[in-house]
């Protein structure tokens, strides 16, 4: 299973928010040039994942974007079901002739299940905590964001 880019820079955004300092604003321009994505595209992102609450979004002067709520409570299973489109074939009988008596499209729900409750295992937190390689390469100077 591939995931779309959308959903690749949607997590690779909040990977960037939770190394931040607890509660640290920073921008989507920041975001977007950190992994080199058009700003434009990065905003449909930041949105997506506003709407969902796993990011806070504060317009103004002193505004910009940072997590929604702790990384320990964003499960990464749950980002990738909000943001994927997760039907990997069309099985309408207008597309496809076989559907009314097809079984690949069973193997495929559960190989979706199976890969969705082992992103399941894994928390926003689990990603970022301790991961100082990580926040060199993001430029993040950070301590460890136990409790987050």
């Amino acid at each position: 299973m591939q995931l779309t880019s959308f959903t690749d820079y949607g997590l690779r955004a909040l990977i960037f928010l939770a190394s931040l300092p607890a509660d640290q604003m920073t921008s989507i321009t920041e975001v977007s040039e950190t992994y080199n994505v058009s700003r434009n595209h990065m905003v449909k992102i930041i949105n997506q994942l506003s709407r969902s609450g796993y990011v806070t979004a504060v317009r103004g002067k002193n505004g910009g974007i940072r997590l929604g709520r702790p990384a320990a409570q964003i499960i990464i299973g749950e980002v990738v079901r909000e943001m994927e489109p997760l039907q990997l074939v069309n099985c309408s009988s207008e597309f496809c002739h076989i559907t009314s008596a097809c079984r690949l499209k069973k193997a495929l729900y559960d190989a979706v299940q199976c890969f969705l409750q082992e992103l399941d295992k894994y928390t926003l937190a689990d990603l970022v905590e301790d991961n100082h390689p990580l926040y060199k390469l993001l430029l993040v100077e950070r301590p460890s964001i136990s409790g987050r």
